[in-house]
């Protein structure tokens, strides 16, 4: 099949290679659908709502009910993700996995709540062995439910006060790498809060020492939203669907999924390079290309949404345009 797809690739009226980045999306969706003639249907973004216990530190410029808050904005349909998601066709799902707050029932929020938000893993875990299993439990049934409308590209947002701290720690236990480099300002803070916000992650490192089983790294240092995206990104792989990444906090979960199935990536689309600081070292790590670099780092998949049209062209180009052959147009000379 791959052999085929080139071909089909490099006979498009157009010099070999020449629409780049585009032209490795597109085998690598044909690859994923074992297809000539791939198709995408019904984009879905999910975005996994979570508190954090270590948000009790200050680590964030913002306060905790920020997270609350958010996820209103999100079922009243005024936040980035909800434009983006219009503009584009991108059908949006909020997901409570464990805010601390009750909402009341609404026809856009999945409840799959795990807790009243996670532990503060400064002096403990975030969360227990049975809320991690509960959290891929949860997350499989809500891709699960997706899967059977149709979709086969699905794409991961967050909102959670706390959860670049998370990230971070996740970051630098799975990759090795130190705190300094995988921590940035997260919402806004300013150098001084960095700062404070490195000391108290190095106290968390301090306290739960070396971890080497990505598991326990997120039974450690993850969020419910985490925790639950991870899960939810195994099971789209699981359905043979299509991943889009989105920056720092989406692409956390991910290292635990790469490290649970190393396949995943053969699905996974990486969507852009997001301007929190340790974003470009994980990727770097995994080896990912990111479609667009546009200096974003709002979350919500907003991410997944402004690069879903580069996905689409890629595989508009590769269903519609002309050949050589078809279109009567002499290729190179040799």
């Amino acid at each position: 099949m791959i052999q085929d797809l080139q071909h089909k690739i490099d006979m498009k009226t157009k010099p070999l290679g020449s629409l780049g980045i585009l032209e490795n999306v597109a085998l690598q969706i044909g690859l994923v659908q074992q297809s000539l003639t791939p198709i995408l249907n019904k984009p879905t973004v999910v975005i996994f709502a979570g508190d954090h216990g270590i948000a009790e530190e200050g680590v964030s410029a913002y306060p905790q009910e920020v997270t609350y808050q958010m996820v209103l904005n999100f079922l009243s349909k005024g936040a980035a993700i909800n434009v983006f998601g219009r503009q584009n066709d991108i059908d949006i799902k909020i997901v409570d996995a464990g805010v601390k707050f009750d909402f009341e029932p609404h026809p856009d929020l999945i409840t799959a709540k795990v807790g009243m938000g996670t532990g503060n893993f400064l002096i403990e875990k975030a969360m227990t062995a049975e809320q991690l299993d509960l959290c891929f439990n949860k997350a499989d049934q809500i891709v699960t439910k997706i899967f059977d409308t149709g979709c086969n590209i699905i794409g991961f947002g967050e909102m959670g006060i706390g959860n670049t701290s998370s990230a971070a720690m996740i970051m630098s236990s799975i990759c090795n790498l130190p705190l300094e480099v995988c921590t940035g300002k997260g919402t806004a803070s300013n150098n001084d809060q960095l700062a404070n916000k490195v000391r108290i992650l190095k106290d968390c490192q301090n306290f739960h020492g070396v971890i080497n089983d990505p598991m326990e790294v997120l039974q450690t240092y993850g969020g419910f939203e985490v925790a639950q995206i991870c899960g939810a990104m195994l099971s789209a792989y699981k359905k043979n669907m299509l991943i889009m990444v989105d920056g720092f906090i989406t692409t956390a979960a991910y290292l635990i999924a790469v490290h649970l199935i190393p396949e995943i990536k053969n699905n996974a689309i990486f969507c852009h390079l997001s301007d929190e600081s340790g974003h470009q070292h994980v990727l770097e790590f995994l080896k990912a290309d990111p479609l667009v670099n546009l200096r974003m780092r709002l979350g919500e998949g907003t991410g997944c949404a402004v690069a879903y049209p580069l996905i689409k062209s890629a595989v508009h180009f590769l269903n519609e345009m002309a050949s050589f052959d078809s279109a009567g147009v002499s290729t190179k000379n040799d």
